[in-house]
């Protein structure tokens, strides 16, 4: 199906439309420095302007600035958007260098008022749980989601790095509309359990980080310049292992270029083709501060791979060097609990 714009789009899980691509939010939050608010604002028009209308944010984001600042799109734009918001993550400070998960049922209320206090909204579209707390049955969690549903608050409930087994006790108690992931051309570890249970229950995939935080576009490369950026935090970002990925980087911008398209385009085409292969929707939220790199991601709906490319790119997840996360949490992504 496609908007008269042209934008085609997909049905997720729990009867959940949207477009095919989605955007991710998080960074018009600061994670990667300083951003001008209405600078932001117009990136976010710009988002909708061009028929992508799942907008992704959460109460995490620069400790609810982000949703505030969603909000402001919000007050024109309601009816242009299909609002996803997240809980179920405390961080300490501002940093993002000490954060816990809390899923107990008695904040779900409290959580979800506070959010659509900022966004300034009646309902939420799509309501994730950010990250799982395995303390709390995943069940009695999303009861209390829910509860949310039932009082008109919330109209689809979601997932975010969850296993399989979780996945498949959620849904025994509610609908769910999409699981929501760290998956991408590096990041592949969902695929074991994750993608082919979502498939098989009828939940659509969300994924988080489609160009691995920006690798993937090949415009970073120098890991000085990432110095007080969240992402110096990760692994792959840093020293020997950042050196060792721009190697990976290249082979994706040489399939890029002898196709006439960019790294990006590339790795977002390729989840969309997994996505094909599994009989799978995929709604890929990449994320970017500027309008051109928003259009950037948009082209890559008009890129298919042809079988040589894509055995070229499936090869490249076992070469990538670090993970794809802060291992300080065991419990923080769900291939750390399968």
């Amino acid at each position: 199906m496609t908007t008269t714009t042209g934008m085609p789009r997909t049905t997720l899980g729990d009867g959940l439309d949207t477009s095919l691509l989605g955007y991710g939010a998080m960074g018009l939050a600061q994670v990667y420095g300083a951003v001008d608010e209405d600078d932001a604002l117009a990136t976010l028009h710009h988002v909708v302007d061009v028929g992508i209308d799942l907008i992704d944010t959460a109460d995490l984001y620069g400790a609810g600035s982000n949703e505030r600042l969603v909000g402001r799109l919000l007050r024109d734009r309601r009816d242009d958007v299909t609002l996803a918001t997240k809980f179920g993550i405390v961080s300490e400070d501002d940093t993002y260098s000490r954060m816990s998960a809390r899923n107990d049922p008695a904040y779900v209320a409290e959580a979800a008022d506070a959010s659509l206090r900022r966004l300034g909204v009646d309902v939420i579209d799509l309501y994730y749980l950010h990250r799982r707390d395995p303390r709390v049955p995943v069940e009695d969690v999303v009861g209390a989601m829910a509860e949310l549903v039932t009082a008109g608050k919330v109209r689809h409930l979601g997932l975010s790095e969850v296993t399989a087994t979780e996945l498949r006790a959620a849904q025994a108690v509610h609908p769910i509309a999409a699981v929501q992931s760290e998956w991408s051309l590096w990041s592949r570890d969902v695929e074991r359990s994750v993608v082919p249970t979502a498939a098989e229950l009828g939940v659509g995939f969300v994924p988080y980080s489609p160009l691995s935080r920006g690798l993937l576009t090949g415009k970073l490369t120098d890991a000085d310049a990432l110095a007080g950026d969240w992402r110096s935090n990760l692994e792959r970002f840093r020293g020997s292992a950042f050196e060792a990925n721009q190697a990976l980087v290249a082979v994706v911008r040489g399939i890029a270029q002898e196709r006439g398209a960019t790294p990006a385009q590339v790795a977002l085409a390729w989840l969309r083709h997994q996505g094909d292969a599994l009989g799978l929707p995929v709604v890929p939220i990449p994320g970017s501060r500027r309008a051109a790199r928003v259009d950037e991601n948009l082209a890559s709906l008009g890129l298919a791979l042809d079988a040589e490319a894509v055995a070229a790119l499936d090869e490249l997840a076992g070469r990538v060097v670090g993970a794809r996360s802060d291992q300080s949490n065991p419990d923080w992504v769900s291939a750390t609990r399968e």
